[in-house]
């Protein structure tokens, strides 16, 4: 088996892992209509027993998500809003017109777009009556998009903030809790801005373990988390702790009594699929988790350990073998570079497995762009460090300064794929030739 054909295995594998995570295709696993009647998951909402029908989607799958709801609805949706990525809205002949409204806005870190797609939606959610039905479609990159800071933060301290936090190697829970407390639209607040009208929420998870009160920073969803939580997250990490807080709604609460949640696609569907067509293309395969976490260039160094270890001795699987991870790694940034958290593990991984042959790992973003980059990760080998030294570059230094990306793009090792339309975290597959 050559690099090759570890290339094309690992192709194959993320196209399969992709396919599964479709968000057209997840909601309508879980949505379907008959008649006069939407029925989500088993429960059932009579159309014609509600004047409006409203749909609010945002982060990064929100526009499948839409069109798959759209679809459904047809006449009976009465106005929606789409908020999403910069670069992620497909031409505007290709998307349906009114009752559509459709916003892209800033990701990590967020903009002034941000601002005006998150008042659509508050603006529309406020309109909502008790004789309403509220359809809200919430995907990754939910918390940086749908952005309404309190008056007292504003948008350029939200953005400091953010990317500080960026920065810092919190990982997302620790920063949904601080941004929940100084937002007007997270933690549950959207819920708040919809009562008392009946809501539906439909979830594509790009959090580990699929915690609702995280994706997108739990907008229809009680907070457990607190304005003490949020302080003690800014300790942690060594960032100002005089920002404006207050408290969102709890655990308990009636607001959230009625309101239904369901998760049409996450990490491990994904992971899933990915199994399925290792197995069929002849690996011995083990999905080792989807609650990979820690920082990247440690776990980057943890993979190139277990391959080396089926290259060796067959544990814990004889080759031709194919371990599966899934999850969400973090930077501690202290280069100047640019990378994002897959490019830095798959560096980290390509200096600790130089020279072993017969190896390849691909560590990769679902949603197609990996930290602030075009990139969706990389893929490297037991001959990349090699290659880089024969073009004079420091694979050692590169790492040193956070600059996984421009190492990557000097190798043709990128993976560029542009927007996925999907977002259920990171994979990585560890690939081992007999």
């Amino acid at each position: 088996m050559t690099e090759v054909d570890l290339r094309q295995a690992a192709a194959a594998l993320r196209r399969a892992a992709l396919a599964a995570v479709e968000p057209r295709a997840a909601v309508l696993r879980h949505v379907s209509r008959e008649g006069d009647v939407l029925v989500v998951e088993g429960r059932r909402y009579v159309l014609s027993s509600y004047e409006r029908v409203f749909v609010l989607s945002f982060g990064k799958a929100a526009v499948p998500m839409a069109q798959a709801i759209g679809e459904l609805l047809g006449p009976s949706l009465s106005a929606g809003v789409v908020l999403t990525k910069h670069g992620h809205l497909p031409p505007p002949e290709s998307l349906p017109a009114a009752p559509w409204r459709y916003f892209t806005a800033g990701h990590p870190v967020p903009d002034e777009d941000s601002l005006r797609g998150a008042q659509a939606i508050l603006e529309l959610a406020r309109q909502a009556t008790a004789r309403d039905l509220v359809i809200c479609l919430v995907s990754g990159g939910g918390s940086a998009l749908l952005t309404y800071p309190v008056p007292e933060l504003g948008l350029a301290g939200l953005q400091q903030l953010t990317d500080r936090l960026l920065r810092s190697g919190a990982v997302i829970g620790e920063m949904n809790a601080v941004r929940k407390h100084c937002s007007l639209v997270k933690g549950g607040q959207l819920a708040q801005a919809v009562a008392p009208a009946t809501l539906v929420t439909l979830v594509l998870s790009d959090v580990i373990g699929d915690p609702l009160d995280v994706i997108a920073s739990g907008p229809t969803v009680p907070d457990p988390t607190t304005v003490a939580d949020a302080r003690t997250v800014l300790r942690r990490y060594g960032l100002e702790e005089t920002v404006p807080f207050h408290e969102t709604p709890k655990p308990g609460d009636p607001l959230f009594a009625h309101i239904q949640h369901v998760i049409v696609a996450s990490n491990r569907l994904a992971a899933v699929a990915a199994v399925a067509s290792a197995r069929q293309q002849g690996f011995n395969t083990l999905l080792l988790g989807t609650y990979l976490e820690g920082e990247a260039r440690e776990v980057g160094r943890v993979a190139a350990a277990l391959a080396k270890g089926i290259r060796s001795h067959g544990d814990p699987l004889p080759p031709p073998a194919c371990l599966i991870f899934g999850g969400e790694t973090t930077v501690t940034v202290r280069g100047a570079g640019l990378g994002g958290r897959n490019q830095e593990l798959a560096l980290s991984a390509a200096i600790a497995l130089d020279g072993w042959p017969g190896v390849l790992l691909m560590a990769l973003a679902t949603d197609g762009t990996d930290g602030p980059t075009d990139g969706a990760g990389a893929v490297v080998t037991g001959e990349t460090v090699v290659r880089a030294r024969a073009q004079g570059l420091d694979a050692r230094a590169y790492l040193a300064e956070n600059d996984s990306y421009h190492f990557f793009a000097a190798l043709g090792d990128l993976l560029r794929s542009g927007p996925t339309g999907t977002n259920v975290n990171d994979l990585l597959f560890l690939l081992v030739a007999p």
